[in-house]
């Protein structure tokens, strides 16, 4: 079954007659082909990649399934109610994330008398359960990761900047085959590894702590992984710190499986972090989802309610403790969740490192 053919099931299920895709990570989940400044619509009987002469050839030799491949002879949105007029289109599914407000004003002007309905993550849905491939390519684009980062630890040098370092662990992904990296490299050491999200700096390595939170991409397809070393010789408070961060991500990790409620994923690595006297320390959630996107569904947070992980689903387990104005640590690894079970994807070592440089 293609992914069309899956969606085309799933918008049998539902009252609409069409599904209008405008997400360009969406449309190409359903097609297996990237492209821009295009469209997808599936109706209930044909289906159509809407783009222009630019990818016209390309579509033709990549796309995947039964689609028919247009380039308007007219405006695009006359040509779409063209389109939904021969299907008898009288209620039309739209992607509110990725449709603006004027485009949602412009659909309404040109397709009068069709119902248009917004439909959440109708495609996001299907996203969550990873195909065989797609596993593939994650860990693809993980095992680039890792050996580009194994490779740049020896090389890191003494007056070496924050944002030299992270240039460098984007550069050998590229080189050892990514297609690009899956966001913007953390590099952050010292007392800037206190924040979680925090931007390289034009300064040299400092002492202590140094996170690393990058990833690449492979056929589209992200990894996210995040490892923190030491810079000199850790204290007795830093190896403390350390060993919390890794206890509560292996003991996340050892429960993880398929059917148990994503809260308590969470709840079982921040027991631990408070625990041990870290309160308010860990302020993001234990992980999320990846693929197409490196933040995807589902989430493992607090505020996950009831939802429980499913088999094809893989998350990031990347519990941290960041104490303000001094130092942070965190530790990310990949799991996919299997029938009856689940699986770290991710293969480097996270026994604490001290850089002597």
């Amino acid at each position: 079954m293609t992914r069309l053919d899956r969606a085309k099931e799933k918008l049998s299920k539902t009252e609409l007659d069409a599904l209008y895709i405008s997400s360009e990570i969406n449309q190409r989940y359903v097609t297996d082909f990237s492209f821009t400044d295009g469209s997808v619509l599936i109706t209930r009987e044909k289906s159509y990649v809407i783009t222009d002469f630019r990818y016209l050839e390309a579509a033709k030799s990549h796309v995947v399934g039964d689609y028919e491949i247009v380039t308007p002879d007219r405006r695009k949105g006359d040509y779409l109610a063209e389109l939904c007029r021969k299907n008898g289109v009288k209620t039309l599914g739209f992607e509110e994330k990725s449709l603006s407000y004027a485009g949602y004003r412009s659909l309404s002007e040109k397709l009068p008398g069709i119902t248009l309905v917004g439909v959440g993550g109708f495609v996001e849905e299907l996203r969550l359960y990873k195909e065989p491939e797609e596993v593939e390519s994650i860990i693809a684009a993980q095992r680039i990761a890792e050996r580009a980062f194994s490779e740049l630890l020896p090389d890191i040098k003494r007056g070496m900047f924050e944002s030299e370092a992270a240039l460098e662990l984007e550069y050998r992904m590229r080189k050892l085959g990514a297609e690009d990296k899956s966001f913007d490299t953390i590099a952050v050491s010292g007392s800037f590894s206190a924040l979680p999200h925090g931007v390289p700096r034009n300064r040299p390595i400092e002492d202590g702590f140094f996170t690393f939170d990058f990833g690449a991409v492979v056929n589209g397809y992200h990894s996210d992984m995040t490892r923190t070393v030491v810079v000199g010789k850790a204290d007795d408070e830093m190896k403390r710190l350390y060993n919390t961060v890794l206890e509560a991500q292996l003991a996340a990790e050892a429960v993880i499986t398929e059917g148990y409620r994503n809260f308590e994923a969470d709840k079982t690595a921040r027991d631990i972090i408070e625990g041990a006297g870290y309160h308010g320390c860990f302020g993001h959630s234990l992980g999320h989802g990846v693929g197409l996107e490196i933040h995807e569904e589902p989430r493992l947070s607090q505020g996950s309610g009831d939802t429980v992980l499913k088999a094809g689903q893989i998350v990031t387990v990347e519990p941290g403790i960041y104490i303000e104005g001094k130092y942070g640590c965190r530790i990310e690894d990949m799991m996919l969740i299997t029938e009856g079970g689940a699986e770290v994807l991710t293969d480097c070592p996270k026994e604490l490192i001290e850089l002597d440089i």
